[in-house]
């Protein structure tokens, strides 16, 4: 007859591996993410964003006439100064450009 004992530290060594999470690093875009001209699916790259909170942003932009400063990102309701201090290194805030005047 087998050692029970044995039998357990089996079974949980098997079951070790699906139970972890995955070796993943939290996600993190490859370069900042402009808060002005960022789509949902961009801002979707910062960490800790969803797709609610990405179109928070946009509504906001489009309310306020974009962001002059990132700091003005902690405005948007469910972004508190803990998030934002993790998002702050992937941001930038600058104007949108502006398309040319046609000439006459």
């Amino acid at each position: 007859m087998s050692n029970p004992f044995s039998a357990l530290a089996l079974a949980l060594a098997l079951a070790l591996p699906l139970s972890a999470a995955p070796d993943r690093a939290p996600r993190a875009p490859q370069r900042p993410i402009n808060l002005n001209t960022a789509s949902v699916t961009e801002l979707m790259q910062l960490p800790r964003v969803g797709q609610k909170t990405a179109e928070r942003i946009i509504a906001f932009r489009k309310q306020h006439g974009g962001f002059q400063r990132p700091e003005e990102l902690m405005n948007v309701k469910g972004i508190g100064e803990k998030s934002f201090a993790k998002l702050k290194p992937f941001l930038a805030a600058t104007s949108a450009p502006r398309p040319a005047a046609a000439k006459n």
